[in-house]
């Protein structure tokens, strides 16, 4: 079944078929009837392959991230498709593991020859790096690592999110509050903006920082959050609350606690960053930062678009900072509390 078919059937033009199936918008109601009736009566599909190659493009888009077992980065995933998809388009996804070499791959393999565009989120690239962002197709740029590159770049309010995660705590009067999840020496990066943000609300409340309330952890996992949290529970650390950088760290703390009858938040309160689903799941359930995964999915995929719709508009780079919100549940607010979605 081909156009010429349905224009047949209507008593249309092809061209006229065409600007139906495409959306255009000034024509007839009675013409463009007659049209999506005969499409009906013939079962006619657009060729949506053929109509992108015409206009130059794929109708996909790619997403490469670090790690889809990060409960983060697979959320962010479906935020990004759904958003895609509303919007038209289809999402190539790619795992990087955080690799430097497969990064950098990720922006000249041959993947690229079959996506209108890139969503990119590296984790192992730094600001020397910078120059490796100059490519010659649509991309926006996610994360901390980078900035100030020639790209839309999307990101989290990773200190001010921190600082009103540890108000929070500071604010139900704990005051011996660790940090799950440091990375030592990082001067860019998420975990070194969150420590930043954590230490500013101390500071902020006139609370001494103490390096010892301070817990490194690598990869940000759960395993990784629950060694962490017996670690510095073993080196005798008097805690009262305790900050995960991330969800899963949160929640491997929150196992060590639970492993060790530490009563949660009675004795230890525990929040943590990125509010995945399991963390109004667990026991008891997490309270976090919400850091506007939803926002920056649609903003990624909105700026994309835009670079490939008008390619040969020239239009400065974007810098996006998401909203975020505290999201307190029974880790701070106790056993049976509902869930807050607090002021800032």
């Amino acid at each position: 079944m081909t156009m010429h078919d349905v224009a047949a059937r209507a008593g249309v033009s092809i061209k006229t078929v065409s600007n139906v199936v495409n959306g255009y918008p000034y024509i007839r109601e009675s013409t463009r009837t007659k049209v999506e009736e005969a499409i009906a009566e013939l079962g006619y599909h657009v060729n949506v392959s053929a109509r992108n190659l015409r206009r130059g493009r794929t109708g996909l888009i790619g997403l490469a991230v670090p790690e889809l077992s990060l409960p983060y980065f697979a959320e962010l995933a479906d935020s990004v498709i759904r958003a895609a998809e509303e919007r038209g388009v289809t999402v190539l996804i790619e795992q990087t593991g955080a690799v430097r070499e497969r990064e950098l791959e990720v922006l000249t393999g041959q993947r690229r020859m079959f996506t209108d565009g890139l969503i990119y989120s590296p984790l192992a690239l730094g600001p020397e790096d910078v120059d490796a962002l100059g490519v010659d197709y649509p991309m926006v740029l996610l994360g901390e690592r980078i900035f100030g590159g020639p790209a839309d770049h999307v990101t989290m309010s990773n200190v001010e999110a921190a600082r009103a995660a540890t108000a929070h705590l500071l604010s139900l009067g704990r005051r011996r509050i660790a940090v799950v999840g440091a990375h030592a020496g990082e001067s860019v990066g998420s975990a070194a903006l969150r420590v930043q943000g954590y230490r500013a609300a101390l500071e902020d409340a006139g609370v001494p920082f103490d390096p010892a309330l301070v817990g490194e952890a690598g990869l940000w996992h759960r395993a990784t959050g629950a060694e962490t949290m017996a670690r510095l529970l073993d080196d005798g650390v008097e805690i009262d609350a305790v900050f995960g950088l991330n969800d899963a760290l949160a929640l491997g703390a929150l196992h060590t606690l639970h492993a060790r009858r530490v009563d949660v938040p009675g004795t230890i309160a525990v929040i943590g960053f990125d509010d995945v689903e399991e963390t109004a799941y667990s026991s008891p359930t997490l309270s976090t930062v919400h850091p506007g995964r939803e926002q920056i999915a649609a903003t990624a995929v909105d700026l994309l678009l835009a670079r490939i719709d008008a390619p040969d508009v020239d239009r400065p780079f974007q810098q996006v900072v998401a909203d975020f919100s505290i999201v307190a549940r029974e880790s701070t607010l106790g056993q049976g509390a509902a869930p807050q979605v607090l002021p800032r």
